[in-house]
């Protein structure tokens, strides 16, 4: 049975949905004023993962994850870039899927932008201040007064006393505790009019946290299975989300929350400040889209992700041996045994916790054994395994060829004409010509395997 980490109760638990069969899953997505960075794929890659998952495991999803398409930042940076704030939305939303869809990430079945459900938000915030848990600020921003909510404090695990507003979180002299976050924030002046929405507390817009509780609650309904994302976001905005929507309701809001991990590069938190901040496509110039998927997904979703060109490439390495197996042997239509060996250990690591890391050395195994026994049925079930995972979906050759950016022809034309010059240099028994090609081409990044079939070429 799958067990799932809470990070509500901090142990895990077997996961049990709500209505049997189906799941209702959340993940707060990207608030979209620049390009997605190694953060938010680890986030996309960990959940569409997830989401995989459980499909395979039969159940019938529900899957949402929303744009925040407004935002302090995004209202900075349209007024940098002197456009509207819908045409830098649009622009950084179609890079986001770029960026998402060369990562072999599925697209959710609902992507809700906040800017489509200011009127659900009003409605929420209108049911907390009859509730008398928000308030009207001095300065007209509505709060919500967290110490009114008994249950504040429970998904960090830490007492009012200890907690501190956090990021995002605005600490201001008319709030009457400063623990307390705003749910519509009043115009300002300087704003532009297409972040100004009508309410009954004057012109204004909402605060950051009231989005995903009403958008969730809209598709979702106000109790679901699953809520996740980046750990960054327990603390304070997951934490809110369950203020206002436990609040609001009077019951349960999500059973199960699940955080991945941190992105680090060279054993430090990445960020702008320190100078090692990358952006997906910053990624991609340097590395197969397939191998940044592996790299994140080889190790598991809850442990800190380090970032380096070392590990890049040792991924790329490892990912090479995978499609190597595949190669070499001609694999049937990738249908999964459930019952065969390799299967059935898949399967108990991905229902622990959705232990990627032993999933992956799974398919290790698979490959070693293709590679011994050249049996297809074998890379066949490596073949299938692997697809679960939105891994090893390519044609082998291609990507053994294609390396760091997919081989051109005119490359590919030459090498392919001084391994023609090679073999002509061997059968006329001139070997050191064609051990001189051969080094030449290794010296180029281009390894050289002689078989049965021929010579056959991948990047080194």
């Amino acid at each position: 049975m799958l067990q799932i980490h809470n990070t509500l109760t901090r142990k895990k638990e077997i996961f049990i949905p709500i209505e049997p069969g189906k799941v209702r899953m959340y993940v707060c997505g990207m608030t979209v004023y620049d390009f997605c960075h190694l953060g938010h794929a680890r986030v996309m890659v960990v959940f569409d993962m997830v989401a995989r998952w459980l499909r395979a495991s039969g159940f019938d999803l529900a899957y949402v994850r929303n744009i925040t398409d407004i935002d302090d930042k995004i209202i900075r940076r349209a007024r940098e870039n002197g456009e509207s704030i819908r045409v830098l939305t649009d622009r950084f939303i179609a890079a986001m899927h770029e960026d998402a869809d060369a990562l072999g990430v599925t697209r959710p079945d609902h992507e809700p932008r906040a800017t489509e459900y200011v009127g659900q938000m009003q409605s929420l915030i209108e049911r907390l201040h009859d509730k008398g848990l928000a308030y009207v600020a001095e300065n007209r921003d509505v709060c919500y007064s967290v110490r009114k909510f008994n249950g504040y404090g429970k998904l960090s695990g830490k007492s009012l006393d200890e907690l501190r507003a956090g990021e995002r979180v605005e600490i201001a002299g008319e709030k009457n505790d400063p623990l307390d976050f705003v749910l519509w924030k009043h115009a300002r002046t300087e704003e532009p009019a297409e972040v100004k929405w009508t309410s009954p507390w004057g012109e204004g817009r909402p605060g950051w946290h009231i989005e995903c509780s009403a958008m969730s609650s809209d598709l979702l309904g106000d109790h679901f299975d699953i809520h996740g994302g980046g750990q960054d976001l327990q603390f304070p905005h997951h934490e809110n989300e369950i203020a206002q929507s436990e609040g609001a309701h009077g019951h349960t809001f999500v059973n199960y929350w699940m955080h991945n991990g941190f992105v680090r590069v060279d054993d430090e938190k990445m960020s702008k400040s320190l100078g090692n901040f990358f952006t997906i496509r910053d990624v991609l110039k340097k590395y197969d889209a397939e191998v940044v998927r592996f790299f994140i997904l080889r190790a598991h979703y809850r442990s800190p992700l380090n970032y380096s060109d070392a590990h890049l490439e040792d991924a790329r390495q490892s990912l090479t041996r995978l499609y190597t197996a595949l190669r070499n042997v001609a694999p049937a239509d990738a249908s999964i045994d459930w019952e065969e060996t390799h299967a059935r250990r898949f399967r108990e690591a991905m229902d622990d916790d959705f232990n990627t890391a032993e999933a992956v050395a799974v398919l290790f195994d698979l490959a070693n054994e293709a590679n011994r026994s050249g049996s297809a049925a074998v890379a066949a079930q490596l073949k299938g395994l692997g697809g679960v995972l939105g891994l090893l979906g390519r044609d082998p050759l291609a990507f053994l060829q294609g390396g760091a950016s997919e081989a051109g022809g005119d490359e590919a034309g030459e090498i392919e004409a001084l391994i023609g010059q090679r073999a002509q240099a061997k059968e006329a028994k001139d070997f050191a010509e064609a051990d001189r090609i051969r080094a030449e081409l290794l010296a180029r990044g281009i390894a050289l395997e002689d078989s049965p079939q021929g010579t056959l070429w991948r990047r080194a």
